[in-house]
């Protein structure tokens, strides 16, 4: 069986859609006849054997960390055929999704996507409402033609349904258990960002985007200061930060490696996530299996993926239920809801679970056999 990828989101800065497709290939790849190759934008056309890897010419997309924008479908459509999948899984709603249609039905072979952002709200947000409607049937019209459509939870796949996608299913994302976990724990955290060791450490990691709504976690942390008693104090990781902050606000604005957000992570008693948007919410898992409780709006993905015990969840768009969430956290055992936390990615977003989730999804389109588990040959 031989799966290929095929997204733009791929870039040195990229988040959860190339944590999926890394996580994806290696145990694609170590796993008994079963083969993997990932299509991906580049300044030429190149073929990575000894990394699966096929880097399609693309043009870069100015002031955006590293990607590149496909501006037609021939050259996708050739590399398809060089490789020769028995089936494409396309991470992209744009020129990539369109020529993932035209080359399976060239090869004529099955098609998968995965629909990792919610393109109507995105677009929404920048032009106003009156583009959904639109954007709305660009989707309906994109998505007509693939034999099956993951998303990454509930409320996505939803929302797909809702407007007369078939064939969708609901594919969680997972975390790499070994990458982030609460062995990473620094107290020496605390000491360099000069804070003292009874301060409640919150933080948070992402894209400094709009969706995100780091105004409130700043309108929280000020209110927090405000009240005077158990000092508070967030970390800010990641590009494109406010560079206007409260006292009680350290902000990292550049892009960091995952095992120091990791290490961030494990250091922190909990994170913080204002975020309304959701699809999946990768980053909430990951604070999670670092043994931390977080915060979090009950909004999109993100009330699907903070079980009760594992942290709270607080209105949207509410900085004062923020603040009473935050103190209520400590209030009760905020390290046992961390140990909760931890346990509850374990059982459920294992990478080696969730890849093979999405490999069942293959082999029922291929007209493969499920009844023998999937066998991954680890280390």
């Amino acid at each position: 069986m031989h799966i290929a990828d095929m997204t733009m989101f791929y870039a040195p800065s990229s988040g959860g859609v190339r944590t999926y497709l890394d996580a994806k290939r290696r145990r694609l790849n170590a796993t008994a006849d079963i083969r993997h190759t990932l299509l991906v934008p580049g300044e030429a056309y190149t073929h990575q054997a000894d990394d699966h890897r096929v880097n399609v010419p693309a043009a870069p997309l100015p002031f955006s960390n590293g990607y590149r924008f496909p501006l037609t479908r021939g050259p996708w459509r050739r590399a398809l055929r060089d490789a020769r999948p028995d089936l494409i899984e396309a991470g992209d709603p744009y020129t990539v999704g369109w020529a993932a249609i035209a080359g399976a039905r060239e090869l004529d072979i099955p098609l998968v996507a995965f629909y990792h952002s919610d393109l109507p709200t995105m677009i929404s947000n920048r032009l106003g409402n009156w583009s959904r409607p639109l954007i709305n049937t660009y989707i309906k019209r994109l998505y007509a033609h693939y034999d099956r459509v993951l998303a990454p939870s509930n409320v996505m796949a939803q929302r797909l349904e809702g407007l007369g996608i078939q064939h969708v299913r609901v594919q969680p994302l997972g975390v790499d258990l070994t990458t982030f976990h609460p062995s990473l724990r620094d107290d020496s955290v605390k000491t360099e960002l000069g804070l003292s060791e009874d301060t409640r450490l919150l933080v948070f990691a992402g894209r400094g985007s709009q969706e995100k709504n780091l105004h409130i976690l700043l309108e929280t942390m000020q209110k927090l200061a405000d009240r005077g008693t158990q000092p508070f104090h967030l970390l800010l990781v990641g590009s494109s930060m406010p560079t206007q902050v409260p006292d009680n606000v350290t902000v990292i604005n550049h892009f960091c490696p995952t095992a120091e957000i990791a290490r961030y992570f494990a250091s922190s008693d909990a994170l913080l996530h204002a975020g309304t948007q959701e699809t999946f919410g990768l980053v909430v898992l990951e604070a999670m299996a670092c043994g931390i409780p977080v915060v979090a709006t009950r909004a999109g993905a993100l009330a699907e993926n903070v079980p009760e015990g594992c942290g709270m969840l607080c209105q949207p768009l509410d900085s004062d239920d923020m603040v009473q969430s935050i103190l209520a956290l400590f209030e009760n055992d905020a390290r046992a809801m961390g140990q909760k936390a931890r346990a509850h990615v374990e059982r459920h977003h294992d990478w080696n679970i969730v890849v093979q989730g999405v490999t069942h999804h293959y082999q029922e389109l291929l007209g493969i056999s499920t009844t023998a588990e999937v066998s991954v040959q680890h280390g």
